[in-house]
Formats: structure tokens, sequence, C-alpha cells
């Protein structure tokens, strides 16, 4: 079974968003499918996306569980993004939440030490 994901996130300022997620995300949108909408590949058919809904924005809570959880985290850093966040579950796994400019929440899981 192929399983394909868009993680939609919506925003209220569409630059902003943009290059916040930049940084958060380390590069450019994947594709472009309008003037509100940014796409990023974050694997093989598995997308976030942000668009321009500000009635919605702020909402959106969503988690990507890598296996570079240490580096990734790192980088984000390197790129002037500080995590609102930061958990280890009594199992050992470790998530780091983000807070786009509306609230929106990006965390990343990755396994224990």
């Amino acid at each position: 079974m192929t399983v394909d994901l868009f993680a939609g996130v919506p925003v209220r300022d569409y630059t902003e968003a943009a290059a916040w997620y930049e940084r958060l995300l380390g590069g450019p949108p994947s594709f472009l499918p309008n003037e509100t909408e940014a796409v990023w590949e974050l694997a093989t058919h598995r997308y976030l996306f942000i668009e321009v809904l500000p009635e919605h924005a702020g909402h959106a809570r969503h988690t990507v569980f890598v296996s570079d959880f240490d580096e990734r985290i790192s980088h984000i850093a390197e790129r002037g993004l500080e995590p609102a966040t930061r958990e280890t579950y009594g199992n050992g796994v470790r998530k780091t939440t983000f807070r786009d400019p509306d609230g929106n929440e990006i965390g990343f899981g990755g396994a224990p030490i």
C-alpha cells in the first residue's frame, strides 16, 4: 500500500509564514500550487503545506518523527528558531515543538537516546 500525506497548516500572512517554514524546514518550498499555498516535501509522498486561511490560522498541530532528531533540531536552531517546548516521554521518546507566527505547532519526534 502506498500512503501519500498532505498535512495542511492554515496561516494568516503568506510571506511571513513561508519565510518561517523555510527556516524550520531548511529550504524553499518544493512547489507552489498557487499564490496562497506553498508545499514542502518532507519525504517521498509526504508533504507539509501552508495555506492562507486566516479564519483557521493557529489551530494546526503536527508531529513528524525523524531518524536524525538531534541533528535536525540543531540545524533548526542554527537557522534562528527556538523551540516552544521540549519533552521526553516515559518511554524515552523525545519531542521538540516549534510554534509558527500564528501559533500552529510543528513538532519533531525522535527515538530514545
